[in-house]
């Protein structure tokens, strides 16, 4: 197991074929999946095929988030578009899937954990998100984590047929150490 980065509460490891049990589970919620790009008919074999697909590409990392206290997966993340040349990546998604972790600030932590690995570790200069248009959730915690707004990517995305708008935010190397 490579642990990618922790504190007290909170583990980020690469993911384990078992996660994805979880992952197929979650990725059905209607509370997790609601400002995500799943299809409602999104099943295990889904999940599994496309961890296997993406396996293998240096521009990708699948991650699980662990609860230290029960050593549990709670939550995914998946980072794309890793461009060492450029020294840039994107937080496609990322939740706290695990219904009795959610609202306790998690998210938050887990976003500070993960700029502080891309940023000193990855030696990244940019890292780039996005999020449903009417997600004020996300775009709270991100605004107070010091992304920037992008704009609007309009029909971005698609979620069972119908096409969304996406809120493009990022951060660069400098804003993360000068806050």
């Amino acid at each position: 197991m490579n642990r990618i980065t922790e504190n007290q509460d909170i583990l980020i490891r690469e993911v384990k074929f078992q996660d994805y049990e979880f992952f197929a589970k979650w990725e059905i919620d209607p509370e997790v999946t609601a400002f995500l790009s799943f299809d409602e008919d999104r099943s295990y074999e889904d999940v599994v095929n496309e961890a296997i697909r993406d396996k293998n590409d240096e521009t990708k990392m699948d991650l699980t988030i662990v609860a230290k206290r029960t050593d549990k997966p709670i939550g995914r993340i998946l980072v794309t578009r890793i461009d060492r040349h450029s020294d840039s990546l994107d937080v496609t998604k990322i939740y706290i899937g695990d219904p009795e972790e959610r609202g306790k600030g998690l998210g938050e932590e887990v976003m500070r954990l993960l700029l502080a690995y891309f940023f000193t570790f990855m030696h990244m200069e940019r890292v780039s998100l996005d999020y449903y248009t009417g997600n004020k959730k996300a775009q709270n915690l991100y605004e107070k984590l010091g992304f920037k707004s992008e704009g609007v990517a309009r029909n971005a995305t698609k979620k069972n047929g119908r096409y969304y708008d996406l809120n493009l935010m990022s951060m660069l190397r400098s804003e993360f150490f000068n806050k």
